[in-house]
């Protein structure tokens, strides 16, 4: 089978990777970090949690980058909370915000809210002035369950956007065949998807001396150091350092060149799955 690079029109033999930016409009603190690795760095794409309280900074930032939605129905951490747009009941927890694991929302999310609070995140960034490129999923939530699932795959088709997809590996453990569904329904997403850590360098190096013919995506969590972020996110120094590598690091350039790679976004398969 020809792999998704062959299909955009760079052959059949070509690398081709998406470094994208997670948890854009989280912190200011992501922000400015996610910008800068878009603008100045090597990073390709973005995906913006939309009900986060600096998501709006996020669209006052914007200038036509490639950014997608980050379905979001989870607030994980202990002190920082955010929750649904839509107000919907079964999207609380007890401590005013979205559940904190993903568990909680699979036993209590009412499936009607769920559908209409995703939608509402596509819509309100698209009003924001973003030019959506892809979907995908805070925390891998709507993904990893076939009923969330089957939602995830309804706003792709009616929004006519790609989507972020775990690797055909993982279907047989998670028990149904979400990427077959997928094509059979003309949504295009990569070829290979690597889950990273927060802090992902090591994870990257490795997917980079390894790199296989076709598309593949992996994901960072670049932020500056704030005050803000120290207190917000126990993992603060995780995130520092996937913005310095994505931004000042020499060696990701080194390891893209000797790989092979070329950089890519979401755009191009965006465009693919609207005109094919």
């Amino acid at each position: 089978m020809s792999t998704l690079a062959d299909q955009l029109g760079y052959g059949p033999d070509a690398k081709l990777i998406i470094l994208n930016c997670d948890d854009l409009g989280s912190t200011r603190s992501a922000n400015i970090a996610i910008y800068d690795a878009l603008r100045n760095g090597r990073g390709t794409s973005a995906s913006l949690m939309v009900p986060c309280p600096w998501a709006r900074d996020a669209a006052a930032m914007y200038r036509g980058e490639d950014v997608g939605v980050h379905l979001t129905l989870n607030a994980e951490w202990e002190t920082y909370r955010w929750g649904p747009i839509t107000h919907a009941p079964s999207l609380f927890d007890g401590d005013g915000g979205f559940p904190r694991t993903i568990t909680d929302v699979w036993d209590h999310a009412d499936l009607d809210e769920v559908r209409r609070e995703c939608r509402a995140q596509i819509e309100r960034a698209i009003v924001w002035g973003f030019d959506v490129t892809h979907l995908d999923s805070h925390m891998g939530t709507m993904q990893l369950r076939p009923e969330f699932f089957d939602i995830y795959l309804e706003l792709a088709i009616d929004f006519q956007l790609p989507l972020r997809m775990a690797g055909a590996s993982a279907q047989r453990v998670i028990g149904f065949p979400y990427r077959d569904l997928a094509a059979a329904e003309g949504v295009v997403f990569p070829d290979y998807f690597v889950s990273t850590p927060v802090g992902s360098r090591r994870v990257i190096e490795r997917t980079l001396f390894n790199l296989r013919p076709g598309v593949t995506e992996v994901y960072l969590h670049p932020a500056t150091d704030t005050d803000e972020l120290r207190a917000s996110h126990p993992d603060w120094p995780n995130r520092i350092e996937d913005y310095a590598f994505l931004t000042t690091d020499k060696s990701l350039v080194d390891l893209i060149e000797r790989s092979g790679a070329q950089l890519i976004g979401f755009k191009p398969l965006r465009d693919f799955q609207r005109t094919r």
